[in-house]
């Protein structure tokens, strides 16, 4: 009786390399995402009355306060802190551990979600180049806290000395952007009357970067907006567009007898 032979080592180990690279890739978007920021920063002037003006906006179309918002977080030292944590940890890790589910478990939209996360990210980009815009915690008109600085933890340094990230690059909010699109394909492929509770990511972070001067109610909107137009553009997972299939064609011959 033949050996059975184990395995080779390369062989065992090769989802799991897969796996990390995939992840990479994943990371790499994101940094590099933060290193164009920074490299189209340097218009605070303009990025200040951008901010001036979408405020203005918001209230011509009746919008919520962002302020009115803020001040009940601001009565709790717990919800403040809750906040500022949210917006600092659940961003990053949240995405890549939906992501890394989705490359063991349902590998075609795990490349539909990369996907589509990589095409706002690029679309965001493109975004802040024309439009900078300052969050309402550096815009003296608001009134607004910066939450992070003040009561921690914080996720950026003071906006003129920090060359880490671009913090007048307010829109669209990527945080509420890859929110949404996590919850999307996580509704996707779960079941039941359940899988809605996936957006309640979306929905605190929402608030969450509302709340904690970070970003504008139309910040979101527009992640929102174009989110839906890149969902648009892209094929469904696995291809799965509907298209028309003709009905198979009997071949000429033998007649068929009832």
């Amino acid at each position: 009786m033949a050996a059975v032979r184990p395995a080779a080592p390369s062989r065992r180990t090769a989802p799991l390399r897969r796996a990390l690279r995939e992840l990479g890739l994943v990371a790499a978007l994101f940094l590099l995402y933060k290193a164009a920021r920074v490299a189209v920063a340097g218009r605070v002037s303009t990025a200040l009355a951008n901010g001036e003006s979408i405020w203005h906006l918001e209230r011509l179309l009746r919008l919520p306060n962002e302020a009115a918002l803020q001040r009940p977080v601001l009565s709790s030292d717990l919800l403040v802190h809750l906040a500022n944590g949210y917006y600092a940890y659940v961003h990053f890790p949240a995405t890549a551990l939906t992501l890394i589910w989705l490359y063991v478990r349902h590998p075609a939209h795990y490349l539909w979600t990369r996907r589509i996360l990589a095409g706002l990210t690029g679309a965001a980009l493109a975004l802040h180049l024309v439009f900078p815009l300052a969050p309402p915690r550096l815009t003296a008109l608001t009134g607004m806290v910066d939450t992070g600085r003040r009561y921690g933890p914080a996720v950026y340094g003071p906006p003129d000395t920090d060359a880490l990230s671009n913090q007048y690059a307010a829109m669209p909010s990527l945080h509420v952007g890859w929110a949404i699109a996590v919850a999307v394909a996580l509704i996707a492929v779960t079941r039941g009357r359940t899988r809605w509770l996936w957006l309640a990511h979306p929905s605190a972070t929402l608030l969450v970067v509302v709340s904690t001067g970070n970003h504008y109610w139309l910040d979101g909107v527009v992640a929102a907006v174009m989110l839906a137009v890149v969902c648009f553009v892209l094929p469904l997972p696995g291809g799965d567009r509907p298209s028309y299939r003709p009905p198979p064609q009997r071949s000429p011959g033998r007649a068929h007898v009832s």
